[in-house]
C-alpha cells in the first residue's frame, strides 16, 4: 500500500456550518481520498489522499463542483483566491444596494398615493421597473444562495442558505404574478422592495463578516510567511556561500547579517547580538544573544552580524512546529460547533414546516399576506448566527494566543482550560529554566579570599554555574595566566605568584566521588578553599503565576522526578503547597488518573519526555515550547514564550471566549424568541426580517472577535 499524503486547502464561498458537510461528502467522494476535516471557521480543508489513486487537482475540482472555490494552502495563490472572493462579493453587493434603492423609489408613489390617488396604469408601470430591477438582485446578486441550497439539496442535506433561497425564490415568483397577472393566484400585492432590500442586507452582512475573515487570515499569513529564502553558507575553507535556506542541515555554519532573519535553528559560534523573537514567542524586547546561546529560525537579528551553527532546519524548526500547529489547530472542527451542525439540520426542517403553516393561516386570515408572513418566517428563522457563535469565538481565541506565543493544538481544550480545578506541575523545565542561583558557600580556608577568587575565574567560563557565581559574588579582578577550560569539568588557570587554581566540579578539584549538594568547587594548589551549592533558578514570573491561578480556585500540585528536598525548595519558592519528589512517569499517571476518578477535570503541565504519557492522559495538558518533541505533541496548548505567566493568560483568554459564546448562544435565542412571534403574526416584513438576520450573525461574529483580543 502507497504512503498515505496530506493537502491542506484554503476554501472560498462558504457562508455557514453546514457549507463544511457538504465539502467534506465532495471530498470523500473523490477515488482515492481516506479522510476528509472541514472547518467552516477558518475556511480550510485537510484532506488524506493516496497519490497512486489520486491528484491535488482533483481535491479542488471536486470543492468547485460542489459550488465552492479551492486552492492550496500556499500565501500567495490563498491571497489571490481572497481578492477574487472580497471582488466578487462586493460587485454582488453593490448590484443588490443600487438595485434596492431603485426599486425602493418606484415603490415609494405605492405607500405615499392615498386611495385612488395613483392611477392603475401607472402602479402597473412602476411594478414592470421594479420587476426588471429585481432581475439582477435575483440572478447575480442572490446566486450564492440558491447555489448553496442546490448543492445541498442534491446531497439530501439541510444547509442554512435553504430557507433562504426559497423566501426569495417565492417572493418574486409571487410578487412577478402579481405584476403580470394583476387579481389573479398571487393577488395584486408585490414584495420587489422587501426582496431586494433583504438580499441586499444579507449581503453586507456577509461582506463585513468576509472582510473580518480575511483579515484574520492575511494576519496569520504575513506572521507565518516571513522566512529567508536563502543562507550565508560558511564552507571549511572559510568562503561564504549564498544557499537555499532549504538545503541547510544540521552542523552547516552560517553568518546572519543585521537585519537579517535567522534562517536555522542553532547556537551564536561567534558574536554577540540581540534577536527579535516576537513572532516566534510574544516577547516584544530584543533578546541577548551570547556565544553559546540558541537561536530559532524566524527571529530577527537585530544586534550585530554573528556566526551560527545549525542544530535543526527545514521542517524540523520551531518556526515550522509552529506553523504546522496553528494549521491543525484551525483545520478542526470544535465539539461545541458539531454539536450546533447536529441541531441545525432539524432545526431547519422546522423552519420550513413552520413558515408552510403560517402560510396556510394566513391564507385563511388574509389570503394577500400568506406570502409576506412565509417569507419572513423563512428569513428571521435562519441560523446562521447560531452556527457562527462557537466555531468564530474559538477561531479568534487561538489566533490571539498566538500572537502572544501561546500555541492551542485543539480548540476543544480551551473549553476545558477555563474550567479545569486541578493542575498538576513537573518542576524541572517547567517552573524551572536552565539559569542556576547560588544557593550556599562553604568555606574550608577563611584566610583565602575564596568570593573573589571564584567570581575571577567564573567570569571566563559561559557555563550556567559559573554564570550563576558571577551574578551571586561580588565582582573581582585578579591577573591570571595559562587559562584553559576543560570541558565539563572547570577552568584553571595561575595566578601571579605561579600557583595553580581551579573551579568546577570535585573531581576537577581533587575531591573525587566527593560533592553531594556542592556541585562547584575551588581548589589552591591541588587544596580546596570553598564548595559551592546551587538551586534551579524558577523561571520568571512563576511565583506570580501559580499565585495567579490559586486566586483563580485551581488546586496545584508539584510532582517531579527529582529529589524530594530539591523539589519541596522550588515548591516553597513558587508557593505551591502540594509537592512529591522523586515521582516516576507510573507515578504521576496514576496520580492523574486518581484525580480524574473524583470527578475532576484535571490539568497537566510538563516539558519532558517522560511527561508525555501524562499529558495524553490530562484532561487539559500544557507543554512549554522549548521542551522535548513528544511532550508538545501530546499537549493540546503549546507554550512557545516558556512564561509560566501566559499559562494563566490562556486560561483567561479561555475563560472570556466561552463567556463570549455564551453571549453569543443567548443573542441568538433571544432574537429568535423575539423575531419569530412578530413574523407569525405579520408585524415584521420581509425586508425587516432580512435586516435582522443580518444584523444578528454580523454581532455575533464582531463580538467573537473580541475573544483573540
Amino acid at each position: 500500500m502507497s504512503a498515505i499524503a496530506e493537502t491542506s486547502l484554503q476554501l472560498a464561498g462558504m457562508h455557514c456550518a453546514a457549507c463544511a458537510g457538504l465539502i467534506e461528502q465532495a471530498l470523500m467522494g473523490v477515488d482515492g481520498v481516506v479522510g476528509a476535516q472541514v472547518s467552516a471557521a477558518a475556511r480550510r480543508a485537510t484532506v488524506s489522499w493516496d497519490p497512486a489513486r489520486t491528484r491535488p487537482s482533483a481535491l479542488v475540482a471536486a470543492v468547485r463542483a460542489a459550488g465552492y472555490d479551492a486552492a492550496p494552502d500556499a500565501a500567495a495563490p490563498a491571497r489571490a483566491m481572497r481578492r477574487s472572493e472580497a471582488r466578487t462579493a462586493l460587485w454582488r453587493l453593490f448590484v443588490a444596494g443600487f438595485c434596492a434603492m431603485q426599486v425602493m423609489m418606484f415603490a415609494t408613489p405605492s405607500y405615499v398615493a392615498a386611495a385612488g390617488e395613483l392611477e392603475p396604469g401607472l402602479r402597473q408601470l412602476l411594478n414592470w421597473g421594479s420587476w426588471v430591477l429585481s432581475l439582477p438582485v435575483v440572478l447575480f446578486a442572490a446566486g450564492p444562495f440558491f447555489r448553496n441550497a442546490w448543492q445541498g439539496a442534491r446531497r439530501g442535506r439541510v444547509v442554512m442558505d435553504l430557507p433562504v433561497a426559497i423566501g426569495v425564490a417565492v417572493t418574486f415568483i409571487a410578487s412577478t404574478g402579481a405584476t403580470f397577472a394583476p387579481g389573479g393566484l398571487f393577488g395584486h400585492e408585490v414584495y420587489f422592495d422587501s426582496l431586494t432590500m433583504f438580499v441586499s442586507f444579507l449581503l453586507g452582512g456577509r461582506y463585513v463578516e468576509m472582510r473580518a475573515r480575511h483579515r484574520a487570515a492575511a494576519a496569520l499569513e504575513d506572521s507565518l510567511s516571513h522566512r529567508p529564502e536563502t543562507a550565508l553558507r560558511v564552507a571549511a575553507d572559510g568562503r561564504v556561500e549564498e544557499v537555499e535556506a532549504a538545503l541547510l542541515r544540521a552542523g552547516d555554519r552560517v553568518r546572519v547579517s543585521l537585519g537579517a532573519m535567522f534562517p536555522a535553528d542553532g547556537r551564536v559560534l561567534e558574536g554577540r547580538t540581540e534577536a527579535d523573537e516576537a513572532l516566534l514567542t510574544g516577547e516584544s524586547a530584543p533578546v541577548m544573544k551570547g556565544e553559546g546561546a540558541a537561536v530559532v529560525a524566524g527571529s530577527v537579528n537585530v544586534g550585530a552580524p554573528v556566526l551560527v551553527e545549525v542544530e535543526r532546519a527545514g521542517a524540523d524548526t520551531r518556526y515550522e512546529a509552529i506553523v504546522a500547529m496553528m494549521r491543525g489547530a484551525l483545520s478542526q472542527r470544535p465539539a461545541l460547533a458539531r454539536t450546533a451542525d447536529r441541531f441545525a439540520g432539524p432545526f431547519l426542517v422546522g423552519v420550513l414546516l413552520l413558515a408552510a403553516l403560517a402560510a396556510a393561516a394566513w391564507s385563511v386570515i388574509d389570503p394577500d399576506r400568506a406570502v409576506e408572513v412565509a417569507v419572513a418566517v423563512l428569513i428571521v428563522t435562519c441560523p446562521c448566527a447560531l452556527s457562527l457563535a462557537a466555531p468564530a469565538t474559538l477561531v479568534a481565541a487561538a489566533g490571539g494566543l498566538a500572537r502572544r506565543g501561546v500555541l492551542v493544538q485543539r480548540l476543544d481544550a480551551l473549553e476545558t482550560l477555563a474550567t479545569v480545578k486541578r493542575l498538576f506541575f513537573d518542576k524541572t523545565g517547567t517552573l524551572t529554566d536552565e539559569r542556576a542561583t547560588l544557593r550556599e558557600t562553604k568555606l574550608f580556608d577563611d584566610t583565602v579570599d575564596a568570593a573573589g577568587r571564584a567570581a575571577s575565574l567564573a567570569a571566563w567560563s559561559q557555563h550556567p554555574m559559573s554564570l550563576a557565581l558571577v551574578a551571586a559574588l561580588p565582582p573581582a579582578q585578579h591577573a591570571w595566566s595559562d587559562l584553559e577550560e576543560a570541558t565539563a569539568r572547570g577552568v584553571r588557570a595561575r595566578d601571579a605568584q605561579g600557583v595553580e587554581w581551579r573551579l568546577g566540579s570535585a573531581a576537577w578539584a581533587g575531591r573525587e566521588g566527593e560533592g553531594g549538594d556542592f556541585q562547584v568547587w575551588l581548589a589552591r594548589a591541588g587544596v580546596p578553599v570553598a564548595a559551592f551549592a546551587f538551586d534551579e533558578a524558577a523561571r520568571p514570573g512563576a511565583a506570580e503565576a501559580t499565585a495567579a491561578l490559586r486566586a483563580d480556585g485551581v488546586q496545584l500540585a508539584l510532582r517531579s522526578g527529582d529529589a524530594p528536598q530539591r523539589a519541596a525548595r522550588l515548591a516553597e519558592r513558587v508557593g505551591i503547597e502540594q509537592v512529591t519528589g522523586g515521582a516516576t512517569p507510573e507515578a504521576k499517571l496514576a496520580a492523574i488518573a486518581e484525580a480524574q476518578r473524583g470527578g475532576e477535570a484535571v490539568g497537566m503541565v510538563g516539558d519532558g519526555v517522560n511527561d508525555g504519557p501524562v499529558l495524553a492522559r490530562a484532561d487539559v495538558s500544557i507543554a512549554m515550547g522549548q521542551g522535548a518533541l513528544v511532550a508538545r505533541a501530546q499537549a493540546d496548548v503549546v507554550v512557545m514564550s516558556n512564561r509560566p505567566l501566559d499559562i494563566v493568560l490562556a486560561r483567561g483568554v479561555a475563560q472570556r471566549a466561552l463567556r463570549i459564546v455564551r453571549q453569543n448562544l443567548v443573542w441568538a435565542a433571544m432574537y429568535n424568541a423575539l423575531c419569530i412571534p412578530l413574523a407569525l403574526v405579520g408585524w415584521l416584513p420581509p425586508w425587516a426580517a432580512g435586516l435582522g438576520m443580518a444584523a444578528s450573525s454580523l454581532a455575533v461574529v464582531l463580538n467573537a472577535l473580541r475573544a483573540g483580543r
